[in-house]
């Protein structure tokens, strides 16, 4: 049988109402010894998934380990694009096994989960596995996270891959979330965080806005 093409997106897909964003332990104590990528880049690539998921809607929850007593403050960045939204501190490196957040994901009550954040190999590993091994679908974005070392970050990587992660990047979900530039709700939104945080996509952006008068669609 003949299949029958349909201009309609993939299941795997994601879009701004059908998951939970779980920004985990972006703070100055963990970046510290992250290595396998660079701090500035890091920052950036946190502001443009924070910004994006507060400009469209997204369920966000951000949360902390031990903010006050050694791990520090949550990314500027981040919080800025959450002005009031409250940070979920924790004693556990593994977020899932932290009633609060429990509570907040069960409250939300999405099936699917984006997580980014610090260490890969320990605070997103941790949350990751046990959240598949209760059913959810989950996404990571192989860019928003960081390590010790980049051996480190990659066998954390190939470790949730292998059990059923989606791995995604950081201007993927941008873009992903926007999927259309006929979206005009979105459009300066996207391209503003585009801009801004985008990198030299975010520069081409720019160029062709100005010098050619270009829109995207």
């Amino acid at each position: 049988m003949p299949l029958n093409a349909t201009p309609t997106p993939g299941s795997e897909l994601i879009s701004p109402k059908d998951h939970t964003l779980i920004m985990i332990d972006f703070q100055s104590q963990m970046s510290f010894a992250t290595k396998s990528i660079d701090a500035v880049l890091l920052r950036n690539n946190a502001a443009l998934v924070a910004h994006a998921a507060a400009g469209f809607g997204v369920s966000t929850i951000l949360t902390t380990v031990a903010e006050k007593t050694f791990s520090g403050p949550m990314f500027d960045e981040i919080t800025a694009a959450f002005p009031g939204q409250p940070l979920l501190d924790r004693t556990s490196m593994n977020t899932w096994e932290d009633a609060a957040v429990i509570s907040r994901v069960n409250a939300i009550g999405k099936k699917r989960l984006v997580l980014c954040g610090l260490w890969t190999s320990v605070c997103i590993v941790g949350p990751s596995l046990s959240a598949l091994d209760q059913g959810f679908e989950v996404y990571v974005i192989a860019d928003g996270c960081g390590d010790v070392s980049d051996e480190a970050h990659e066998r954390a990587m190939q470790r949730m891959i292998q059990a059923g992660v989606r791995p995604m990047t950081s201007l993927q979900y941008l873009l992903e979330l926007q999927r259309d530039w006929a979206r005009g709700d979105t459009y300066e939104l996207t391209t503003g965080i585009a801009k801004k945080f985008g990198g030299a996509y975010g520069l081409g952006v720019i160029y062709a806005k100005t010098m050619l008068g270009a829109h995207e669609g």
